[in-house]
């Protein structure tokens, strides 16, 4: 594995940035999880003045081999249209991209397609999808370090000159079985708390997904390393994921982390480097069942929760918004001695 070096952030600049928040005319707090968002991008910037430039998110789609075993009810080829859906503008995540003028990528990971050449698309395959982690690894370790590579490479070269908010997102049918085992290996909590309803199974789908894992899991109980149960468990599009999210690190970037699937490859990342959680802001909490545990397990506290599930980018895309009003009110908003308004310190 490439070796990044992500730097703690400095303490030294705290005091300073708590006492410009605590001193804009607002009662102390009041602005709530906006003021712990402010402090957090100053201390990335290590700034006063923080300012965001050129977010962009980047899309992993990739196949998975444990489709096979019935655990989505939507066919793989799914992921493939779904490809060309976010190439055509037509996908959610397109949508709010647009919205929010954000730049966006789709990295062609590991479809079991082919696709034209398209400007828009990024192609960047390991392997035409996984195989099926039931029955065996899903990729090789050369694979998996394949994966890391390139990640870190396009976390590079994508952005725009200077961006230093990035975001993630991916599509693969059958990432939510994927995501589940790593949580589970990775945490050791019970495989019914990590399993959900994916893209939309029944109770009786649900039970079978779970089945099918307990045993993918069994099959491999012996791995435990956090890059060996990446190569194990997870998909080309989540392991380049893991690469992406080190090399942001690395470079400094603030990193919106998405929902169920994304949040794994982050708390694969975390095992893997832990001083990456400081520059991770966790956009929202997915409906997906497991993804609260895993935000609780990592000690994480969501911007937002809107009962979303989709994925793709989405819920960092949706509350991006967020880090703009936290980053304006630090900057924009007069202190109680420039504004001539009396502090309670001022009173009885």
């Amino acid at each position: 594995m490439n070796s990044y070096s992500i730097l703690p952030l400095s303490t030294i600049i705290n005091d300073e940035l708590q006492q410009k928040i605590d001193t804009k005319t607002k009662p102390p707090g009041s602005l709530g999880k906006l003021e712990s968002l402010a402090l957090q991008v100053g201390r990335i910037q290590n700034t006063l003045s923080p300012v965001l430039r050129n977010p962009s998110i980047l899309v992993f789609a990739g196949d998975h081999g444990i489709t096979e075993e019935g655990v989505s009810p939507f066919p793989q080829e799914v992921t493939a249209q779904m490809v060309l859906n976010f190439l055509q503008g037509g996908a959610a995540i397109n949508v709010f991209c647009r919205q929010h003028s954000i730049s966006l990528h789709v990295v062609d990971a590991g479809v079991k397609a082919d696709f034209p050449e398209n400007p828009d698309l990024v192609a960047a395959k390991i392997g035409r999808g996984t195989k099926n982690f039931a029955q065996q690894s899903a990729m090789s370790k050369a694979e998996c370090e394949q994966a890391f590579s390139k990640g870190a490479e396009l976390s590079r070269t994508l952005p725009e000159a200077e961006c230093n908010v990035i975001g993630f997102g991916e599509m693969g049918i059958g990432n939510t079985s994927s995501a589940a085992a790593l949580m589970q290996r990775l945490t050791g909590l019970p495989l019914e708390d990590c399993v959900g309803k994916g893209t939309g199974l029944d109770d009786s789908g649900l039970v079978r997904k779970r089945e099918i894992l307990q045993k993918a899991l069994d099959l491999h109980k012996e791995i435990v390393e956090p890059q060996e149960v990446l190569a194990t468990f997870g998909g080309f599009e989540i392991a380049m994921m893991v690469g992406a999210m080190l090399e942001s690190a690395v470079l400094g970037r603030i990193l919106l982390i998405d929902g169920f699937i994304a949040t794994s490859a982050f708390l694969a990342a975390s095992r893997l480097v832990p001083e990456i959680q400081q520059y991770a802001v966790f956009t929202h909490q997915s409906d997906e069942r497991g993804h609260a545990a895993m935000l609780k397990y990592l000690d994480a506290e969501p911007l937002i929760s809107l009962g979303m599930r989709l994925g793709e980018g989405t819920g960092a895309a949706v509350a991006y918004p967020l880090l703009q009003s936290a980053v304006a009110f630090l900057n924009e908003m007069a202190s109680f001695e420039s504004a001539g308004v009396s502090d309670r310190s001022d009173g009885e």
